[in-house]
């Protein structure tokens, strides 16, 4: 469970560094439609706020608090899932912490700014992706994957 903690924990803080780099420091948000090419074409910062979920469903929606409230109940539901689950190895515990830390990440703009703060793009091959997502969302859907791959998901095996 300290695994699940630390991972969290540690995901959360990058998530909140990279946020305050790109909102303060390079001020994105200042300069609309103006695009930071890392290593481009596959990788650049452009600016977007996302009051939905994934790739914007939902933005037209005010569903600011409403998925604030789906995000912690998720989050609880996971540790008290992992808590009360036996012989699962050290990556179902990392994958937790990538969920509930990247979805805690993402809460926290909410309350503060509205929306979520997505900065990073990738493209590739002549193919423009419009999408923009950040550190979080990255964990998020990591630790989702892990947890299924790495926990039985309540299908116990029956033993002859």
């Amino acid at each position: 469970m300290r695994l699940t903690f630390w991972t969290g924990f540690w995901i959360f803080l990058l998530d909140q560094a990279t946020k305050y780099v790109v909102l303060y420091l390079v001020n994105l948000p200042a300069q609309p439609n103006q695009t930071y090419d890392v290593f481009a074409p596959f990788l650049t910062l452009r600016m977007a706020w996302n009051r939905g979920v994934n790739f914007g469903l939902f933005a037209d929606f005010d569903m600011r608090w409403v998925l604030i409230g789906v995000a912690l109940a998720i989050s609880a539901f996971v540790i008290w899932w992992i808590r009360r689950e036996k012989n699962i190895g050290r990556w179902a515990y990392i994958s937790a912490g990538l969920l509930v830390g990247g979805a805690l990440g993402n809460v926290v703009d909410r309350v503060i700014h509205g929306a979520v703060a997505d900065f990073i793009n990738m493209s590739c091959c002549g193919i423009n992706n419009p999408y923009a997502f950040n550190i979080a969302d990255i964990s998020i859907f990591a630790g989702a994957i892990g947890l299924v791959l790495f926990t039985d998901g309540g299908n116990k095996k029956k033993t002859a």
